[in-house]
């Protein structure tokens, strides 16, 4: 026997079957089990669904949409031009005098029709910070990046292509952090980065020790810690309402910012970091 799935979805056949079966007598409760399915499925398909020469889909009214086409097409235009704004955000957009007001459910079903779905933003990832201050971020732009400052000047901002693993991160500290610091900074310098597992694995734990590089401890939950965490900030505020079409284009506007800090805003941080302790 064939067992229908979901609420009231009966194949013609199995509809078939269920009137054969109460036409022979059996009980909607007896068939019910039979079939799989509630007893008042079967009452309702009995009272509904039948005529003399077997079984009719009752066709369902549908609802009258609430939005006209050009309303639609409204709401697909406001979404595109900005995918960060909110169904709150696109009802007062496309709100017309000459049209109801649509909800923001039924704004959102639009939207689901047409292949667009709500995102959440991506969170930070865990960051790096040293002295040298460095750092990584993750925007909503799917862009990564990985800076790092100190007292004389600003490090390189470090485009991360793919997911930052200790074996981005080590091509990034030999390539990027090592030959800045021998140009810019004097020997002894001391390098800051947090308890992420990446910064602390093995493998990158080797590389500071064949490099000599010494590092500053970093106590376990002491995010006052990481003036990098300010410097992206910094970056946010400089780009705020700043849009971009693309990754390249929002790192080329990260680029810029972070070469446009002032050194005073990092001294400032600098000078913070005793009070920390």
């Amino acid at each position: 026997m064939v067992r229908p799935f979901g609420k009231k979805t009966f194949t013609v056949d199995v509809r078939k079957s269920i009137v054969r079966g109460h036409e022979l007598g059996a009980h909607p409760k007896i068939l019910a089990t039979q079939f799989g399915c509630s007893s008042s499925q079967i009452y309702r398909m009995l009272k509904n669904n039948h005529d003399d020469d077997g079984v009719v889909h009752r066709q369902a009214q549908e609802r009258p949409r609430t939005t006209s086409r050009a309303m639609d097409r409204n709401i697909l235009r406001v979404c595109r031009e900005d995918p960060r704004r909110t169904s709150t955000d696109i009802q007062l957009s496309v709100t017309s005098s000459n049209e109801p007001v649509p909800l923001r459910r039924t704004i959102r079903r639009r939207l689901q029709v047409a292949g667009l779905h709500g995102r959440r933003p991506v969170k930070k990832p865990l960051i790096c910070s040293s002295v040298p201050m460095s750092g990584g971020i993750t925007w909503r732009w799917i862009c990564d990046v990985w800076g790092c400052f100190s007292d004389p000047s600003m490090g390189q901002l470090k485009r991360i292509v793919g997911t930052m693993d200790r074996y981005v991160y080590e091509d990034i500290l030999e390539n990027t952090m090592r030959p800045w610091a021998k140009a810019n900074l004097s020997r002894p310098w001391v390098f800051q980065q947090d308890n992420d597992p990446k910064h602390t694995s093995s493998h990158v734990a080797n590389w500071f020790r064949r490099r000599r590089v010494d590092l500053l401890e970093w106590p376990s939950q002491s995010p006052d810690l990481n003036p990098i965490e300010h410097m992206w900030k910094e970056l946010e505020r400089r780009l705020k309402g700043v849009r971009a079409s693309n990754a390249n284009q929002k790192f080329a506007q990260l680029e810029a910012a972070w070469k446009s800090v002032p050194m005073t805003v990092v001294q400032t941080l600098l000078d913070l970091m005793p009070g920390c302790y």
